[in-house]
């Protein structure tokens, strides 16, 4: 089964699943209304608002899903219809919902506790805090659907796409090899068996000593078994051949799903 098919598949049993439980969600909308450094909700339905109290926030976390259900169900129908007539040159686009999720940041805070992973221990281990790369801090400049700063528009690319897929990750995460320590990327675990992934992204491919340096990062993976295709995710990209999210859905795919 090709990519183009398999992805179909798993766009048909999304589309399938989202529309039963917004069948199950009620009827009205959710108003998030900012108040100074606090956000009030109000619940919409026929032209009339109501105030939400806070105790009453399982009720909102149901419109702001149902919210975020309706601009994905948009995304998954678009991206079907994308493949099914441009299966050779289908161009990449930005889904909605992961724009009103990163642009809208109470509505991403009441939709945590439906970002539940596969595995209580994986999303435990996604969510501890763990020590992050020293070098540079000033260079995380991108932000991400999932409130996490990053330091190119490749990565927050790539963080878009796990989020959404629901693959456990973090973000230079050390790696301890001998008396080195590496800051991979992300380090990945994979949802069903929670073997580990390092996915480095060389973004700069058009420079002959970052040449140098990412290959020769490579040859220490695998002097400790951690192998380009097998544990070892790897993407390139220059000024004229930039990552685009086809690239990253089809590894995402081939890996994890």
């Amino acid at each position: 089964m090709n990519y183009e098919t398999q992805h179909l598949n798993y766009l048909a049993t999304q589309i399938q699943q989202t529309k039963e439980e917004l069948s199950s969600l009620p009827d009205g909308k959710l108003i998030c209304s900012h108040n100074g450094t606090y956000y009030k909700w109000y619940y919409s339905n026929n032209g009339k608002s109501t105030y939400i109290p806070k105790s009453n926030r399982a009720f909102a976390e149901k419109l702001a899903r149902k919210k975020y259900l309706t601009l994905l169900l948009q995304d998954l129908l678009k991206e079907q219809k994308n493949i099914q007539h441009i299966l050779k040159y289908k161009l990449p686009f930005e889904r909605i919902s992961d724009l009103f999720l990163l642009k809208n940041p109470e509505y991403r805070s009441l939709l945590q506790s439906y970002d539940s992973l596969l595995s209580k221990e994986l999303s435990d281990w996604m969510n501890s805090p763990y020590p992050k790369n020293p070098s540079h801090p000033e260079k995380l400049i991108h932000q991400t659907v999932c409130n996490l700063l990053v330091r190119s528009k490749s990565e927050s690319m790539i963080v878009t796409a796990l989020h959404h897929y629901k693959i456990p990750f973090r973000y230079e995460n050390p790696l301890t090899l001998n008396t080195a320590t590496l800051y991979p990327d992300f380090t990945i675990r994979h949802p069903k068996t929670g073997y580990y992934y390092y996915w480095e992204h060389f973004g700069m491919m058009e420079h002959p000593s970052y040449i140098q340096n990412c290959f020769s990062k490579q040859q220490l993976y695998a002097s400790f078994n951690i192998l380009p295709t097998i544990q070892l995710i790897t993407t390139y990209e220059n000024t004229e051949h930039p990552l685009n999210t086809e690239t990253i859905d089809r590894i995402i795919h081939q890996y994890f799903l």
